[in-house]
């Protein structure tokens, strides 16, 4: 049997999945969004950025969208990324797995205050 490279999911695949949850976005924004999301915590590079991307495509988890910015972008090789139900499916499965992780966390004391 071959190995599930999404079995557990990745954080760099699972901060991509939920960048892509709330829009459409291209690789550097996807970046950047990650960035955010996590206060800077995570910060992806242009490798694992995109062979992330490259396992989500193949897994039928995100697929390449035909959003395009204003026509006179100074970039048209730019390609977007959707998450599809599968990748939100997956999403919500590894969100459930870390709130169940965060609960135990805090049931042993080892995390208090804001996380759970």
């Amino acid at each position: 049997m071959p190995k599930r490279t999404l079995d557990p999911l990745p954080s760099a695949a699972f901060q991509i999945l939920l960048a892509l949850a709330g829009d459409e976005l291209h690789g550097y924004a996807i970046m950047r969004q990650v960035a955010q999301q996590t206060g800077n915590r995570i910060r992806l590079g242009p490798g694992t950025l995109y062979s992330s991307i490259r396992v989500l495509l193949e897994n039928g988890l995100i697929e390449e969208s035909s959003v395009k910015e204003a026509e006179n972008s100074a970039d048209e090789r730019r390609r977007y990324y959707r998450i599809t139900s599968g990748g939100l499916k997956l999403a919500r499965t590894e969100a459930e797995r870390l709130a169940d992780v965060l609960r135990l966390a805090r049931s042993k004391k080892i995390l208090r205050g804001r996380y759970v």
